[in-house]
């Protein structure tokens, strides 16, 4: 049940970002809706298996909700790791390789540029269109970025225990027998 409540709540934070323009590259809102419909579909699997007592969809279940832990506590240890500077070197690439994401950054934080920027680029800030002096997009990105590693990385590493739990109620209640069968059935 917390598993489907987690991917609709990303399905959810997607949809939110486009209807209010803060995101517009169908990208990367793609990758969160197609993470948020996977993991509902593997929630649904799950309570299909519990419901019916299934044992190989409960086995199923159990092993790629194992993967998905596997997965999230890494994402989630790595974004709790990085340094300023791991984290400046990962913004710059990621700056230079999406323009559309770049072109929303400097709208939303009215800055342009990274680390410096050439009057003959473009850039979609408020500061650029009135004739005041932009400040680079570096710094304010920094800041932010260290807040979400902390928060997404905390958040991470809570639902990643709350995988593992569901994986170890999953294993050992897989093999029990269906109350409601014949009691006189092998399995």
């Amino acid at each position: 049940m917390l598993l489907q409540l987690v991917s609709l709540l990303l399905i959810g934070i997607a949809a939110w970002g486009i209807g209010f323009g803060l995101i517009s590259s169908l990208r990367v809102v793609g990758v969160v809706i197609a993470v948020g419909i996977f993991l509902f579909l593997i929630a649904l699997v799950g309570l299909i298996g519990a419901v019916k007592h299934h044992q190989v969809l409960l086995f199923f279940y159990m092993i790629i909700l194992l993967l998905v832990f596997i997965v999230q506590f890494s994402v989630s240890c790595a974004c709790l790791a990085l340094n300023e500077e791991q984290q400046g070197q990962l913004l710059e690439v990621g700056w230079n390789n999406t323009a559309s994401a770049r072109d929303d950054i400097q709208r939303n934080l009215n800055c342009c540029g990274f680390r410096s920027f050439n009057a003959n680029d473009t850039c979609l800030a408020s500061c650029m269109k009135s004739g005041h002096p932009c400040s680079t997009c570096a710094p304010i990105i920094g800041k932010y970025a260290g807040e979400v590693l902390r928060f997404v990385g905390g958040i991470g590493l809570f639902f990643s225990f709350t995988e593992i739990l569901g994986v170890w109620l999953t294993y050992r209640y897989r093999n029990q027998k269906d109350p409601r069968a014949n009691p006189s059935a092998f399995l």
